[in-house]
């Protein structure tokens, strides 16, 4: 498994974390998932057949900013 970290920007209540979240574990081969609701602050456990841009696109579209 490999660990991407990243920012996550425009998150405003419990909501938008939900939304995030589920869009990240809508990705095949995702384990372990942290986000922070008050920093974006992520950290994602993923498969290496999940790329990190896999990831930005999934967030982007759920509406979401990615850095």
């Amino acid at each position: 498994m490999q660990t991407t970290t990243l920012t996550i920007t425009g998150m405003r209540d419990e909501q938008c974390l939900r939304l995030v979240t589920n869009a990240i574990q809508d990705l095949p081969g995702i384990g372990y998932l942290e986000i922070a609701l008050d920093t974006g602050a992520a950290s994602i456990e993923h498969g290496s057949f999940v790329s990190e841009a896999d990831i930005h696109q999934a967030i982007e579209d759920a509406g979401f900013g990615v850095r």
